[in-house]
């Protein structure tokens, strides 16, 4: 079910012409270790200015939202939609960052039964991992150092000293002790 679900949303994100990467459970799957996981996490690489633009991809994909566009994803950049099918629930991020811009830019492309479907890389899998910071998160991070020794570790910290610099939070801290507990 998450296969067929991901295919179609890759062919109506790619056909409308909005950028995106799958992250979260799904891109953990692909990069660390297999994990039980009940939703899709997608950022889109647009901002909520053209939530319409959202709505009709999620109109063509089969989804119906879960909030009040007009108010909560305003409020929270998200838009938190279900497949009435399979009851699969996926999770729109808006933004349009220069980091999601550069991150969107190394996707890994996968291909899913003749559909490339593009996911987060293992560094920004990593960033964002580090950046939400919950226990389950820091599990993850560490099954996806483990499985990606050559990791560009440079890449991670400068990003996330960006993130730092922006919130206050001391993530490169937080990625350095994972990090050594990976090792």
């Amino acid at each position: 079910m998450f296969t067929k679900l991901l295919r179609t949303i890759a062919l109506v994100l790619d056909r409308k012409r909005i950028p995106y990467m799958v992250i979260g459970g799904q891109a953990v799957l692909l990069h660390g270790e297999p994990r039980m996981t009940r939703d899709i996490d997608v950022t889109v690489g647009i901002g909520t200015e053209k939530i319409d633009q959202m709505l009709d991809a999620v109109g063509s994909v089969g989804l119906k939202p879960l909030v009040d566009p007009d108010d909560f994803t305003l409020r929270t950049m998200v838009l938190p939609c279900q497949d009435p099918k399979s009851h699969i629930r996926v999770d729109f991020i808006f933004s349009f960052s220069p980091y999601e811009r550069q991150a969107m830019e190394r996707v890994r492309l996968v291909n899913m039964e003749g559909v490339d479907v593009k996911f987060a890389s293992a560094e920004d899998l990593v960033i964002h991992k580090i950046f939400a910071g919950r226990p389950r998160d820091m599990e993850d991070v560490k099954s996806i150092l483990i499985k990606n020794p050559e990791m560009d570790t440079p890449y991670i910290r400068r990003w996330l000293n960006d993130l730092a610099e922006a919130t206050g939070e001391s993530f490169v801290d937080r990625f350095e002790s994972v990090l050594k507990n990976a090792s």
